[in-house]
């Protein structure tokens, strides 16, 4: 019997550099885990989007720009949330003391994603993280 390879899912959008696009982007990451039954650390899922976009649209998108976000789901249960974005900006691992005035939302990343990085991208970088295995992804 021949074993047929499963290929993951992938949706992604654009966002031009505008305020309202944290909130679209979190609407396009909602509609898709809804999609692919998605049940369970939706909310994590969702609240590490808004982070990753935001920090992008902060610090990573030059003026005329934009970002990518794309949603991974692969055969084994992994979701991949990765965001793309064309700036230069440094990613800096999270400052937890309290008197630090940013590096919260990768604070935040870091405790309900299983792992994140950062890849190279030219120009810019690639921003993901990733949940093992969300219950009732099928």
């Amino acid at each position: 019997m021949n074993a047929q390879s499963q290929h993951p899912r992938t949706r992604e959008a654009f966002y031009r550099r505008d305020r309202r696009s944290v909130r679209l982007a979190r609407e396009f990451t909602g509609e898709t885990l809804t999609e692919w039954g998605v049940t369970e650390r939706g909310d994590d899922v969702l609240l590490c989007v808004s982070e990753l976009a935001t920090n992008a649209l902060l610090h990573g998108v030059p003026p005329g720009r934009g970002f990518l976000v794309r949603l991974t789901l692969y055969p084994e249960g992994v979701l991949r949330v990765a965001v793309h974005d064309s700036g230069s900006g440094e990613v800096r691992a999270p400052d937890p003391s309290p008197d630090a005035e940013h590096g919260r939302g990768l604070l935040l990343v870091t405790a309900l994603a299983d792992k994140w990085g950062v890849g190279e991208r030219n120009p810019g970088k690639i921003v993901w993280c990733e949940f093992a295995e969300p219950a009732g992804a099928g």
